[in-house]
């Protein structure tokens, strides 16, 4: 398996793989490898003849320090997890020296107001981050595809829009969320929880289902009410925000339309641990 922690190392090794025929799909990932990640991988692998899986943690898109901090690092293991998915797969785990060449700061980006909806209300710069980092990245690997997965579906109609005003090459593939058995969503931060945490999350989703339902006879405004009255019984997890909005603009639903597609998105606390997920409304 080929492992590479230099950008100008993989950029040399790609261009001596890629014919004018063939494909690259790419992973972003920040580590700490679930069932999600992997199912990524193996999407990629199946629709194109060359996959790249990155592994890095972007300190530009948290604007907690403690929570950059804390971020579990398992890059040995997810070494492993890679090649038992397919050794053919390519890794690049790179320095924030080499990606940010020594200035770790973010570059401004116009997302048309995506960025200032849910998650970037309450993190200030987060979209930045992320917009700069997946930016290099596509840069760097030049993928034909790259695979992100429905959870962070915020993020993924960003990255489309940045692809979009960028011009870039690039196909956005979305990818359904796995989800634990309890249906709590899977995500590298769930590592950070304890067994008894782990466990009682999966109200998070019970709660997102139970909006779905309500929506469908209620309006927006009711079926938010109701999500915060479910968390304020709750001891353990402390609501951020919920939102219903609308899939294509993020734009807040205040009246509902039948012609257009709605979406739950929840952010959750707990023990300062954060936690997210979306469910389609329709």
């Amino acid at each position: 398996m080929q492992i590479f922690y230099g950008k100008a190392a993989l950029m040399d090794y790609l261009s001596t793989l890629k014919t004018t025929n063939s494909s690259i799909g790419f992973v972003p990932t920040m580590g700490a490898l679930h069932e999600g990640h992997q199912s990524l991988m193996l999407q990629s692998t199946k629709e194109n003849d060359i996959t790249v899986v990155s592994i890095f943690v972007n300190p530009t898109q948290f604007n907690n320090p403690e929570d950059l901090e804390k971020y579990p690092r398992t890059l040995d293991a997810d070494i492993i997890k890679i090649s038992n998915i397919n050794p053919n797969i390519i890794a690049f785990a790179p320095t924030v020296h080499d990606m940010y060449e020594g200035k770790t700061l973010s570059q401004p980006f116009d997302f048309d107001g995506l960025e200032n909806k849910m998650e970037g209300k309450f993190r200030p710069g987060h979209f930045d981050g992320v917009g700069t980092i997946v930016k290099r990245l596509f840069e760097i690997v030049k993928p034909t595809r790259a695979y992100f997965g429905e959870k962070d579906f915020q993020q993924v109609q960003i990255i489309k829009k940045m692809v979009e005003k960028n011009h870039l090459q690039v196909t956005i593939v979305v990818c359904p969320i796995h989800r634990e058995i309890n249906n709590l969503a899977m995500s590298s931060r769930n590592e950070r929880l304890t067994l008894h945490e782990r466990e009682e999350a999966g109200i998070i989703y019970k709660i997102l289902n139970g909006a779905k339902a309500k929506f469908s006879n209620n309006s927006a405004e009711k079926t938010t009410q109701w999500v915060k009255n479910q968390f304020k019984k709750n001891k353990i997890f402390t609501l951020e925000y919920f939102e219903i909005a609308d899939e294509k603009t993020l734009t807040t639903c205040k009246r509902k339309s039948k012609n257009k597609k709605y979406r739950a998105f929840i952010a959750v606390f707990v023990n300062n641990i954060r936690l997210i997920d979306t469910i389609s409304l329709n």
